[in-house]
């Protein structure tokens, strides 16, 4: 997955290198459209900022899991002494502020937006403008791995909390769920997959968060002690 990530990062950057005269435009329409956004009739411009929020903040939750209190359960389990903090932080860098920036980058760069594409169809569109039919290809390969990827991880962080509750001799009849449910949620429509998505990320960040207030003056008084 890591390389299939670095491949990914690297189309994108191939695809703006070759629209470089449209990249300054991009950044002008991402500042202006979510600061100043145009509105059709009177009231439809606060309507339009409350979607991006709305949409913004679950789609972000959903692409690195940051504040869900999920990842973790894995990064408990390296055997480091310190520091996995910091690693932790730089995939939530390299997610959003890499892969995220350069993928809405060559979409607008591409000129596509306005046609009415939305989401995988869009991607594969604007990478089809410089890779051809591969294009499209390219990135149901990308997918592929980044889904397949995104279930065992799942997967893991549920199995670590199933079993801290139930003793992990139960551990078969949680990987059963966890497959009837992989088979209803492909067999649903994508919108609903969605909202359902978002519904219980919001769930989960909740007590997370809460725990993370609580706990802030643990964590401050690790990283006074670090700098010590």
């Amino acid at each position: 997955v890591p390389i299939m990530a670095l491949f990914y990062i690297i189309g994108c950057v191939i695809i703006l290198v070759m629209n470089a005269s449209a990249i300054p435009n991009a950044f002008v329409q991402i500042f202006t459209l979510a600061f100043q956004p145009q509105a059709i009739a009177g009231g439809v411009a606060g309507v339009t900022v409350q979607q991006a929020m709305r949409y913004g903040v679950a789609r972000g939750l959903f692409s690195n899991e940051a504040g869900l209190g999920s990842t973790p359960h894995a990064h408990a389990l390296a055997k480091v002494k310190q520091d996995q903090g910091a690693l932790a932080i730089i995939g939530v860098f390299v997610d959003t502020f890499v892969i995220l920036t350069l993928t809405a980058l060559v979409l607008i760069t591409s000129g596509l937006i306005p046609e009415g594409m939305t989401g995988t169809a869009l991607t594969q569109a604007a990478f089809s403008l410089t890779f051809g039919s591969f294009g499209k290809v390219f990135i149901a390969i990308c997918m592929l791995f980044f889904a397949f990827s995104t279930i065992l991880g799942w997967y893991f962080f549920g199995q670590v909390n199933f079993n801290a509750l139930f003793g992990s001799k139960y551990t078969k009849v949680y990987s059963l769920i966890v497959v009837l449910f992989i088979l209803i949620g492909s067999s649903l429509k994508v919108d609903l997959v969605w909202a359902l998505a978002d519904f219980f990320n919001g769930l989960m960040a909740v007590p997370n968060l809460l725990a993370l207030l609580a706990l802030s003056g643990v964590v401050a008084g690790i990283a006074r002690n670090k700098k010590d």
